[in-house]
């Protein structure tokens, strides 16, 4: 299969936006937790997540154009809080569910089976069932005039998960945890590790 960029702008929509998406590659799935200034919680999954530097540690997250309300941007615009969740890969039901749209007001925590828990440092909820929670800052946005997207950064302000997952020279070992990841909109998969290398630095000349 080749095809040049008119060919991909002219594919029907729906299957346009699963060619793109999946070519993509993996990505992790998060949930982003969110509380309205009325109090008023969200929960959605995004697989857009980012790194964006390690000091400061910063992740950036994408979120889709405004078009029509988007309860998660509108939250971390507000409020200047959100958190970060990472839950195992049998959960991944649940989790799709979170992309459902919707009203507001409705909380895709009850609606889906969710636990919301919370923490002194934090007013956005975290789930209670995710092992790893990031309490998340939000720092800045960037619009994204080509396709309205808007590119949210934030600083890591809390990191929780079991001391087992992290190795002495801190590695996070997600797979080991069988942490959920995606491919696409609605692909959902677990990681198998083939190995870790040492830093790289140019080979000697061979003689």
């Amino acid at each position: 299969m080749v095809i040049q960029k008119d060919g991909i702008e002219q594919l029907e929509q729906r299957y346009r936006t699963a060619f793109i998406n999946s070519l993509a590659g993996f990505r992790q799935a998060v949930l982003v937790g969110t509380r309205s200034p009325e109090g008023l919680t969200n929960l959605a999954i995004f697989n857009s997540l980012i790194h964006l530097g390690a000091n400061p540690a910063l992740l950036g997250l994408m979120s889709r154009p405004d078009s029509v309300p988007r309860h998660t941007l509108q939250n971390i615009l507000d409020t200047k809080e959100y958190t970060l969740n990472y839950v195992r890969a049998n959960q991944y039901k649940k989790a799709h569910q979170t992309s459902a749209r919707y009203e507001k007001g409705v909380s895709e925590f009850g609606k889906v089976g969710f636990d919301e828990r919370y923490h002194p440092s934090c007013t956005a909820p975290f789930v209670s069932e995710a092992i790893v929670k990031i309490a998340m800052r939000y720092e800045d946005s960037i619009p994204i005039a080509l396709n309205g997207t808007v590119l949210i950064i934030g600083s890591i302000m809390q990191v929780e998960c079991d001391d087992a997952m992290v190795g002495e020279d801190g590695f996070v070992n997600l797979a080991g945890a069988d942490v959920l990841i995606s491919q696409g909109l609605d692909a959902y998969f677990v990681s198998k590790p083939i190995g870790r290398l040492p830093y790289a630095k140019p080979s000697p000349e061979n003689k």
